[in-house]
Order: structure tokens, then C-alpha cells, then sequence
């Protein structure tokens, strides 16, 4: 895929024009869209606690409102000394045309997307399994349900210090699982060795569990398998 169709392509999904949804990925994903991605913090929409006891409610308050936040802080304080020169692009626009160079960027635009989606695919309601067209895509792709869980498990146990695991759409439109260090993510095509468009993002940085899971992430992955809103998992998925 060109680096500006993938630009066109990303851009779209940020802004749920999608023209083609999906039927049968479960009730939320039959008439919704994905919600656009923007430069403040979204609310988390659910309590702190509605997660417990798989991810703790002071883990929660922590990752949301001191980690995720001090993301999207200093994410609007280096746009604002870019002399402008990011005016008018949305956020997956800007991740995609990232460099390596661009650290300040780079970081806290990718902590700050990364973390809007872990919070989304995790809102309590929503189809606890995945269901029609997903479903089957997992299956044709992977072998079955399990061994994509089982792969996306090990993407995330593997992953060398800080980072997430995720299942994309690649750039050839197919479903993958990849990982990636730091708060880098898929979208920076001009980063990452493997760029795609993120369904489904893990965070396996420490803070994520540590203070309930202390240095047992398999079991805060197994965790996190258990608590996917596959229902927002196939919105993301619907182009």
C-alpha cells in the first residue's frame, strides 16, 4: 500500500466515513461507526471499577487520569510550538506522517491514540466474544478464535520492556498480529516495521497492571483477553 493511500485510508477510518459496515459483528457494530479520534482526552465512560477485580480500579484511576493524560498534555504543548505546522490534520493523519526524529510527537501522540483505543475496546456491555464476519475473518486468518488469542497472548508476553501488542489490518488488508515498543503504534508507517490500521491494542507497559499483577504479565494478558468489547473491536474493523 502507497504511504498516501495508507494516509487517505487511515484518515477515514479516524473519521468513521466508512462506506461499507460490516452485519453480523454483534449488535453495537451492525448501524454504528468508529468514534473520530481527537487532541483531548475522552471520557473513560465507565467507572473505575467496572473492570475489577481483572484490572483494578486504582490501577485504572492512575492509567487514566495521570499516565493517559499527561500523554494528551504534552501532546498539545509540543503542537503548540510546531509554528503551526500540523494545523488542520487529525490525529491519525499526524501519526502517519511521523518521523523517527520527531519524539516529542512520536510519543505522546502515539501514548495519547494508544490509550483512547485500550480504553474503548475495554468498555464494559459489549460482545464478549467475536461474533459474524470478525469472527469468521479470525478464523480464516488465524486457524480459529484461540490461536488468534494464543498469538496476540505472545505478541504481548514477548514484547521486551515497554509496549502493546495489536491486531491490525495490514497493508496488504489482511489481519495481523504485531507488536511495538515504547507508545509506537501501527498507524506511523514511516516507524514501524510492520504498519497497519490497530482493531485491537494492548498496553503491556508496566503501569497497565503492575499493581495488581506485580511482574505476572501473562496473567494481566489473560486478563485483558477476558475483558475485550469485541463489539468496538469490530467497528475498527469494518472498512
Amino acid at each position: 500500500m502507497k504511504k498516501r493511500t495508507f494516509i487517505k485510508l487511515a484518515g477515514t477510518v479516524g473519521a468513521g466515513m466508512l462506506v461499507a459496515p460490516i452485519v453480523g459483528c454483534g449488535s453495537g457494530a451492525k448501524a454504528a461507526r468508529p468514534r473520530p479520534f481527537g487532541f483531548d482526552q475522552e471520557p473513560l465512560g465507565y467507572d473505575v471499577a467496572a473492570l475489577a477485580p481483572k484490572i483494578d480500579a486504582v490501577t485504572m484511576e492512575i492509567h487514566y487520569s495521570k499516565h493517559h493524560a499527561g500523554y494528551v498534555r504534552k501532546l498539545n504543548n509540543a503542537l503548540r510550538t510546531s509554528d503551526g505546522a500540523h494545523d488542520g490534520k487529525e490525529l491519525i493523519e499526524l501519526l502517519a506522517e511521523l518521523s523517527p526524529g520527531q519524539t516529542a510527537l512520536r510519543n505522546n501522540g502515539g501514548g495519547h491514540y494508544n490509550h483512547t483505543l485500550y480504553w474503548r475496546v475495554l468498555t464494559p456491555g459489549g460482545a464478549t466474544t467475536p461474533e459474524g464476519v470478525l469472527k469468521e475473518e479470525l478464523e480464516s486468518t488465524f486457524g480459529s478464535v484461540e490461536a488468534f488469542a494464543d498469538q496476540f497472548a505472545a505478541a504481548g508476553a514477548s514484547q521486551f520492556g515497554s509496549g502493546w501488542a495489536w491486531l491490525i489490518r495490514n497493508s496488504e488488508g489482511q489481519l495481523e498480529v504485531t507488536s511495538t515498543a515504547n507508545q509506537d503504534n501501527p498507524l506511523m508507517a514511516n516507524i514501524v516495521e510492520r504498519p497497519g490500521i490497530p482493531l485491537l491494542g494492548m498496553d503491556v507497559w508496566e503501569h497497565a497492571y503492575y499493581l495488581n499483577y506485580q511482574n505476572r504479565r501473562k496473567d494481566y494478558i489473560q486478563g485483558f483477553l477476558s475483558l475485550i468489547n469485541w463489539d468496538e473491536v469490530a467497528l475498527n474493523a469494518k472498512f
